[in-house]
């Protein structure tokens, strides 16, 4: 455990908790929050976590302004649902993106564990674009990175990511239970 690793994890936990109240402050925490875990990850091997960081930067800033938008519009964030036919979409593509970010990985990279690595990031990337668009189905996906990353985290050595990840699925349970009483 560094300093690094536990400043990321405060802003972690602050993060995911003003996400589940709809808060819009959950973007500047975020910001901060996920340029220390792309260091942290970078330091540690796992690539595809880290590039995930930066692309969740700028995805933080769409889903700042979408949620600014809602906001302005009905004076709150609204929650919305996929249809049937969008989830068998989303689960298609995000099984043949995490095949190919983790073959890539693993030919390219000395990447600790490619493949899963890879399918913790593009499902967090479905699920992060799912939320700036406040899809209700975000929370089912953060639900399955969570606990997914607990064993990952825990198996590097992370220890304090994989009980910020415990930690994450409380929340995302919580975000889910949530949302849908608004969806």
């Amino acid at each position: 455990m560094t300093w690094l690793e536990s400043i990321a994890f405060i802003l972690g936990v602050a993060n995911v908790t003003l996400v589940v109240r709809r808060s819009l402050w959950n973007y500047p925490v975020a910001l901060v929050m996920v340029t220390l875990y792309a260091l942290l990850f970078w330091r540690e091997r796992l690539y595809s976590d880290a590039a995930l960081q930066l692309f969740f930067f700028a995805l933080n800033l769409y889903g700042w302004m979408v949620w600014r938008r809602s906001v302005a519009q009905a004076g709150q964030v609204t929650v919305e649902t996929l249809s049937p036919g969008a989830r068998l979409s989303w689960l298609a593509a995000i099984l043949a993106a995490s095949l190919g970010w983790g073959a890539a990985m693993a030919h390219w990279t000395d990447a600790a564990m490619p493949f899963w690595d890879a399918a913790n990031a593009v499902a967090s990337v479905a699920a992060q674009i799912l939320l700036a668009r406040r899809r209700l189905e975000n929370w089912l996906l953060w639900i399955a990175v969570d606990l997914s990353s607990i064993a990952l985290y825990a198996v590097k050595g992370l220890t304090l990511t994989a009980i910020l990840y415990v930690i994450f699925l409380g929340l995302s349970l919580w975000g889910y239970r949530e949302w849908r009483g608004r969806a």
